[in-house]
């Protein structure tokens, strides 16, 4: 089954998370929570262990910064959400979202989440690429597959962007 479009979202992909992998193997627990800036979103620690993430419903003014912690559960949520609709699942809602702890149990749910997307651009032929899709976008906007997945990939090279950034502020901050 032979697809350029698929195989070029799939080269996107690879690229962008080739350049997120070398974050993803530098991060260190202490990084997830670290704040960048007075005014920042976060994770916060529930009494049953859970984690509950800040969140708006409607963009605030100005934008917080989010710790890694933040962008590391928004990534899981809406690549979890992308594949709910690509399984033709109800994409799931933000607070649906459990995030599983700092450190490797992050790092290893969002390689998993990364490894299903993959399989799944990997099965997707043009006849479903040009199908509709609901996910990130209204029901009457007229999106496609082919438009989530590209998407996708730029919200990951966004989102690997904002965790290196982060992280490189936090290692240049430390007292030399």
């Amino acid at each position: 089954m032979e697809s350029p479009r698929r195989d070029l979202l799939r080269w996107q992909f690879d690229l962008a998370w080739s350049f997120f992998e070398y974050h993803l193997e530098r991060l260190e627990p202490e990084d997830f929570l670290w704040e960048p800036g007075p005014l920042c979103w976060t994770l916060h620690a529930q009494a049953d262990g859970s984690w509950l993430p800040d969140w708006a419903d409607s963009e605030p003014d100005p934008i917080p910064t989010p710790t890694i912690a933040w962008t590391s559960w928004h990534l899981g949520w809406w690549l979890g959400a992308a594949l709910d609709q690509a399984a033709g699942r109800t994409p799931r809602d933000p607070s649906e979202v459990a995030f599983p702890g700092m450190g490797d149990d992050a790092v290893t749910w969002l390689r998993t989440l990364g490894s299903q997307w993959r399989d799944v651009l990997d099965q997707l032929s043009d006849e479903v690429l040009d199908s509709p899709s609901s996910f990130p976008w209204p029901p009457d906007a007229e999106r496609s597959v082919a438009d989530m997945a590209a998407w996708v990939n730029a919200e990951l090279m966004k989102n690997a962007a904002e965790i290196g950034t982060v992280r490189l502020l936090k290692a240049s901050s430390k007292p030399a």
